[in-house]
């Protein structure tokens, strides 16, 4: 309000008479600070370009935005939809970023390799491809049944995960062992053959 007065009395002081034009002039305007109003807004997520195809979520420091999942490396899955519906198999690697999980033996695709010398012929193999976690859900082999997951707290303090249709409980220390005894014999394994 004050701002417009104070335009107001500006532009009136101004006389247009024919011999004392305006026009090529500066008009002159008294110095009007504005309050800056900051906006309760949270500033977007940045989206950084990982390749062609996909692109990741970050975080204002540029690191990807990672998701929660029901799933872990090491745990027995059953596929809900897909062309691979109803098959079974065990959780290999898990991408938090875009919530994706590979299923060993499930979800092959077809990959041509070239040649990498000269002689050596090029290959058509076989790749897992990632699914998406919402299309897998935890599978209990002793009962041979597909159930959603649940979180409880036992006696000694401990969170562990169970299967709801069932009660077994899945995080154990065994399986934990188990998978990363496996992990370690294929990195000496990756070091051995490089």
């Amino acid at each position: 309000m004050a701002a417009m007065a104070a335009l107001q009395s500006s532009v009136a002081t101004l006389s247009l008479s024919s011999s004392n034009s305006f026009f090529g002039q500066r008009l002159s305007l008294p110095s009007l600070s504005f309050p800056q109003v900051k906006s309760p807004e949270k500033p977007c997520l940045i989206v950084v370009k990982l390749k062609r195809w996909e692109r990741k979520e970050c975080k204002e420091n540029s690191l990807p935005v990672l998701h929660k999942m029901h799933v872990k490396v090491g745990d027995t899955i059953q596929v809900i939809a897909g062309d691979d519906k109803g098959k079974i198999g065990e959780i290999t690697k898990i991408f938090r970023h875009n919530s994706t999980v590979v299923v060993k033996e499930i979800n092959l695709k077809t990959k041509h390799v070239k040649s990498r010398e000269e002689g050596e012929p090029g290959q058509i193999i076989k790749i897992e491809a990632p699914i998406h976690s919402s299309n897998v859900m935890l599978y209990s082999k002793e009962k041979n049944i597909a159930s959603r997951v649940g979180h409880k707290v036992l006696d000694d303090g401990k969170k562990v995960r169970y299967l709801i249709k069932t009660g077994e409980i899945i995080d154990n220390a065994e399986s934990w062992k188990k998978v990363k005894e496996e992990s370690k014999k294929t990195e000496v394994a990756a070091a051995t053959t490089s």
